[in-house]
């Protein structure tokens, strides 16, 4: 169970937009670069994604390490970590925990329904084997 203080909270769009740039780079990316690829499609100062840069620094959802007088910033962990742990802080919450699950199980798709089936099944093989 994820403690209060630990538990990741859901991304704001703008906090969502830098992730996404953070992700898809291949190298630690600087705020101005950031900025710069964010202006393509949105009118932000350079402040404003320096802040909040520093923010999800403090979040622990981006490493950031010194580059002359810069910082260059890169996603912490992989999105599809962040979306697990959103969604386990989500069950915690969720009071009934089981009645949460039965719920989100019936709203999944056959697709999706069959990737949880694969992930149980090789879930009970790892088990089994030790």
């Amino acid at each position: 169970m994820a403690s209060e203080d630990k538990a990741p909270r859901p991304l704001g769009d703008l906090e969502r937009l830098v992730m996404e740039q953070l992700w898809a780079a291949p190298t630690a990316l600087t705020v101005r670069e950031v900025h710069e690829q964010l202006a393509g499609t949105r009118d932000l100062a350079y402040t404003t994604v320096m802040t909040v840069l520093d923010r999800l620094a403090k979040k622990k959802l981006t490493d950031r390490e010194r580059d002359g007088k810069a910082w260059r910033y890169r996603a912490a962990a992989p999105r599809e970590e962040l979306a697990a742990d959103l969604m386990r802080d989500a069950l915690d919450r969720a009071g009934d925990r089981r009645e949460a699950l039965v719920r989100f199980v019936g709203q999944v798709s056959d697709e999706e329904a069959a990737l949880l089936r694969e992930a149980l099944s090789r879930l009970d093989s790892q088990e089994r084997a030790g």
